[in-house]
């Protein structure tokens, strides 16, 4: 019989173990007295009470009725919580405002606490709360709000230290510690990516401070849908953070990205346009574009265009360049710029019958593989996984920021833009293996090596061997080695939008790709440019318009025209007008 992790009742205490085993190791030079204190003290506490204070730090909030954390493996949390008590970790009599009570209390406890004003009939806790808050604005502990109350509550102390140890462990606060679980029980598997003082995105004491600070900044975000005013002091928080450190600066400009965002949907374009200035990230010089055009001022905003155009940041970004332009240029009274030459693309009209759990996709799969030759439904997942085999080491490369843990599915810092950039030269000496036979072998190696394991990039449920000897036997090198060149310009958006289809003919050793768009479908942006990406390198590549066969009349069974326009947004394939 296999052993689980989780056959071990206390699984979620060793796991903590090893969290607080991790970051002595790796950041005991970073760490202040009472960290080091809490690492210590915690070894010595008795298991019990270990348990205790982890399930307490798993859970939401920070105040727990004793009654509501029984536990077989624990025993009685009260006896359980005396070295807590005892070490300061936990309050066992934490003071309480009338809100707090509430949230503790069923509506029952409640009424026989507050018997004196009585609960009216139907009336709702919310309302009853409601109706008490002006008559109780004092603070107290539980026996003192209802002393008849056989009941404790125990308020953790230790929480803002604990969510640092989460911090300096993950890397971010979003991760909560149940995502061990998953990796316990083997449902997900890790690369083992070799760790180092050097390699570490904290580096120094203030990274943590900032690093709260910004997570601090998020969350007041999300908490600032209709105050306008606290969305400029926010802005004024955010601008005001300093750092040094590229993963923090990175986080920093997509917090101001943000803030910008929510300052547009406010129409405070002022405040927008100072916060986009300020960001680096990926799409906020497009928004700072859009809102001087949208406060008129052109001729601003033609000037920022110019300058995008002359180094765009990315595809996604000159697609969008392209879009303003026409517009800018009439507002200015300036004859249109001649627009770059629109590529075509091979149009192929089919008509099919629907069945009921089949997408489009699959009927049009099913309909060409009738042919006799190979068709697989791979949309992203062949191309990004070809890639991901190949580049293995360059991806799980141990730089600084990269991975703070044994459990990373992907680099930290996967679509910050200067991802490819600081991996240049590895990710250059995988690319060099298509330049000869290398890559064959490479490619192989890694998916039988590293099958299974968690990858940003490869499919390991849709590249079946099958498909993986076919693509590398069909799949020119020279082609695969300008896909993976386009992925890496801009990972975030380039890998997705590729065509859903691969039509593999063994016998001559070629290939074309399919975009499928059912009835009243439309290219997407995204497919728009990997299109033109293929047309431009003379990639064998289609677009198929589908209809349903019994929509089909005489007349629409005429010859269609042979060609798909590509390279241009949607709304703006007819061509502009000329001085």
């Amino acid at each position: 019989m296999s052993y689980s992790p989780l056959d071990n009742p206390f699984y979620y205490l060793e796991n903590f173990r090893q969290v607080l085993s991790w970051i002595g190791q790796r950041y005991d030079d970073l760490l202040v007295d009472e960290e080091r204190l809490f690492i210590e003290g915690f070894a010595r506490l008795p298991q019990a009470a270990q348990a205790l204070l982890v399930r307490m730090v798993m859970r939401k909030g920070v105040l727990f009725r004793a009654s509501k954390l029984v536990y077989p493996e624990i025993g009685d949390p009260r006896q359980a919580a005396l070295p807590l008590l005892a070490c300061g970790w936990v309050d066992g009599q934490p003071p309480l405002d009338l809100r707090a009570l509430f949230a503790l209390l069923r509506k029952d406890e409640l009424t026989l606490c507050f018997k004196a004003h009585g609960v009216r009939n139907a009336e709702k806790k919310a309302d009853f709360l409601d109706r008490l808050l002006p008559l109780h604005e004092h603070v107290q502990p539980l026996d003192q709000w209802f002393a008849d109350f056989d009941e404790v509550v125990f308020g953790l102390q230790v929480m803002p230290l604990c969510d640092r140890l989460r911090l300096l462990y993950f890397g971010n606060l979003y991760q909560e510690w149940s995502e061990f679980v998953l990796a316990d029980l083997g449902i997900y598997r890790y690369e083992k990516v070799e760790f180092s003082l050097e390699s570490r995105g904290i580096s120094q004491r203030q990274d943590i401070d900032i690093c709260l600070h910004l997570h601090s900044c998020r969350q007041a975000l999300d908490q600032t849908l209709n105050e306008s005013d606290q969305l400029g002091e926010l802005a004024t928080q955010a601008l005001a953070i300093r750092t040094d450190n590229p993963w923090l600066s990175m986080r920093r400009a997509k917090l101001l990205f943000q803030i910008g965002q929510q300052a547009e949907r406010r129409q405070q374009g002022l405040l927008a346009l100072s916060v986009y200035a300020q960001s680096s990230y990926a799409g906020a010089r497009v928004r700072r574009i859009r809102v001087l055009e949208r406060s008129e001022q052109y001729a601003e905003a033609m000037t920022l265009l110019q300058q995008a155009q002359a180094l765009p940041e990315n595809d996604e970004e000159t697609q969008h360049l392209l879009r303003i332009q026409p517009r800018l240029q009439r507002k200015l009274g300036h004859c249109a710029v001649r627009k770059r030459p629109t590529r075509t693309v091979k149009r192929l009209d089919l008509s099919v019958t629907p069945l009921p759990d089949y997408s489009v996709e699959r009927l049009i799969q099913l309909h060409l593989a009738e042919e006799g030759s190979e068709v697989h439904y791979v949309e992203n997942a062949l191309i990004n996984s070809l890639f991901g085999l190949l580049c293995w080491p360059a991806v799980f490369a141990p730089l600084p920021g990269a991975f703070f843990h044994p459990f990373h599915s992907a680099p930290s810092d996967l679509y910050s833009p200067d991802f490819y950039q600081r991996r240049a030269a590895l990710f250059d000496e995988c690319l060099a293996q298509l330049d000869d036979e290398r890559y064959l072998a490479v490619i192989r190696h890694h998916y039988v090596q590293k099958f299974g394991l968690q990858s940003p990039f490869v499919f390991w449920g849709t590249l079946t061997q099958d498909l993986l000897e076919q693509a590398l036997h069909c799949l020119p090198a020279q082609h695969l080695k300008h896909w993976f060149r386009r992925l890496l310009q801009d990972i975030k958006a380039n890998r997705t939008g590729m065509p859903d289809l691969i039509q593999f003919y063994p016998e001559q050793r070629s290939y074309r790709m399919i975009e499928v768009k059912g009835p009243g479908d439309r290219l997407q942006d995204n497919q728009l440019r990997w299109l033109d990406f293929c047309a431009e390198h003379e990639m064998p590549v289609v677009v198929c318009y589908v209809q349903w066969a019994e929509q089909v009349t005489s007349a629409e069974k005429s010859d269609p025209p042979p060609f798909a326009a590509v390279g241009a947004p949607v709304d703006a394939l007819a061509p502009a007008p000329y001085c």
